[in-house]
């Protein structure tokens, strides 16, 4: 790590959730370890959504976009945040857009980062040199650089060996990185330094993240050095990491699904009983983390997951390994005094699958003046259930599918070969079923509530 100019910042933390492994300590929170988190301020209660911003308070706030991600289980290889959204804007051109509107509207230079991974750092920086003229680009102004640590051969607990491919043998230690890439890269010091208090951090595929004036205001007024943005579980939510109050303590926590014993899945999905999510959406006090980490000698007490994978991942034969990664979201319970917030799914809109791409091209999601994009208002909050089958598990498949109006959609289920003509309207709950292998080619007209062979 010291050879690959690794940080102190990184090493120590990597050191950490390495003596984790040698302890073998799974990071498991079993679920007679913890009550459901059962109530939580509503967002509603204190803003409207409406407010102005306050330009001395927008003058000590900086944006983070975690944007390390590949997309590699929907078959990319660049960084997922290029992918065309809606038209031909992608997520960091819509997010860029955003930052542009907050600047314009408020005439507050609102501080933007880009937290970068090694995978996907020149994509990006090549790809915001198209907003060099209006202070979106270079890698001194916008670039957060994630880092990135060895991968643990798991038979020997030795840094693996791959010598088809050595850049296979590390890989990015999570989003809970951010705290050591903040500390090490320096850009803490330097965010303090320029008067930057609040950091608003959201992850660059949720693009209904963006800077509210109400949060803002709500966060700085309490004097909270850790807020979590967490909203209501769904169906389509429930492998995600949910809230829990510890029972030792009564402390809040995230539990992510990795760190859920296996004879505790059912409750873990129990959307019910651990009925609030983690939308990864943080703010964070930048002058309580400095605290923190220099009482905690330079390293946040973050659970370690242990993620078993392949060296290759596109080789379920290659060796395997452990990957040794943090959440950002468990520093709730590092923080004293930290705190959640439940906020509506509108300011939840990810996209981790073919699924969610499909269902946010169209017209179930809208942008709006802010540059948010959000489920629109005519779906009364409900996002449209969307089952592809496996062919359209990879980006590519998606292209030449078109996309049927879901305005009115409950859900909508493909399986096999199709292609929707333009002014195919979903109502209710329609799925299309073809076996024949030959695609076929769905006519345009309204589909209500109904099962279709071709």
């Amino acid at each position: 790590m010291e050879s690959a100019a690794v940080t102190e910042a990184a090493i120590r933390a990597f050191e950490r959730n390495y003596e984790s492994l040698l302890r073998n300590e799974s990071g498991m929170i079993p679920e007679n370890s913890i009550s459901p988190c059962d109530h939580l301020p509503q967002l509603d209660d204190f803003s409207s959504g409406a407010e102005d911003f306050d330009p001395a308070l927008l003058a000590q706030t900086v944006v983070i976009k975690l944007n390390g991600g590949l997309g590699t289980s929907m078959g990319l290889q660049k960084a997922k945040s290029l992918l065309p959204v809606k038209g031909e804007d992608t997520f960091l051109d819509i997010i860029a857009n955003q930052i542009l509107h907050l600047r314009q509207e408020t005439g507050a230079n609102v501080r933007f980062l880009l937290m970068n991974s090694f995978s996907t750092s020149q994509d990006t920086l090549d790809h915001m040199e198209a907003y060099a003229n209006k202070d979106l680009s270079g890698a001194e102004k916008i670039e957060l650089m994630q880092n990135q640590i060895p991968k643990i051969d798991a038979q020997t607990l030795a840094p693996v060996v791959w010598k088809k491919n050595e850049s296979s043998e590390w890989c990015p230690p999570g989003h809970g990185d951010l705290y050591a890439a903040l500390s090490g890269s320096g850009w803490l010091d330097a965010l303090l330094a320029d008067g930057v208090k609040y950091a608003f951090v959201s992850n660059s595929d949720n693009l209904g993240a963006v800077l509210d004036a109400g949060l803002l205001r709500y966060f700085a007024d309490t004097n909270k050095p850790f807020l979590m943005e967490a909203t209501q579980r769904t169906e389509a939510d429930k492998k995600g990491g949910h809230l829990a109050v510890r029972k030792e303590d009564g402390q809040l926590l995230l539990r992510e699904v990795a760190q859920c014993p296996e004879e505790d899945i059912d409750e873990f999905q129990n959307i019910g009983k651990h009925s609030y999510f983690n939308t990864n959406s943080l703010w964070i006090r930048l002058d309580a983390l400095q605290d923190l980490l220099e009482k905690e000698n330079g390293v946040l007490p973050l659970p370690m997951i242990q993620n078993t994978k392949t060296v290759d991942p596109r080789d379920s034969q290659s060796t395997q390994v452990d990957q040794l990664e943090t959440a950002m979201g468990a520093a709730i319970e590092s923080f004293q005094g930290s705190a959640a917030v439940c906020v509506p799914r509108s300011r939840f809109a990810a996209v981790k699958t073919t699924s969610d791409l499909f269902a946010i091209r169209s017209d179930a999601y809208v942008q709006e003046p802010d540059g948010r994009i959000a489920l629109s208002a005519k779906r009364q909050g409900s996002q449209p259930i969307i089952a592809l089958s496996e062919e359209y598990k990879l980006v590519d498949s998606l292209e030449g599918l078109g996309v049927p109006s879901l305005l009115k959609a409950d859900k909508l289920s493909i399986s096999g070969p199709v292609r929707f003509s333009d002014g195919v309207s979903i109502v209710g709950d329609v799925s299309f079923l073809n076996e024949s292998g030959e695609t076929k080619w769905i006519a345009g007209g309204t589909y209500q509530d109904e099962q279709i062979v071709l």
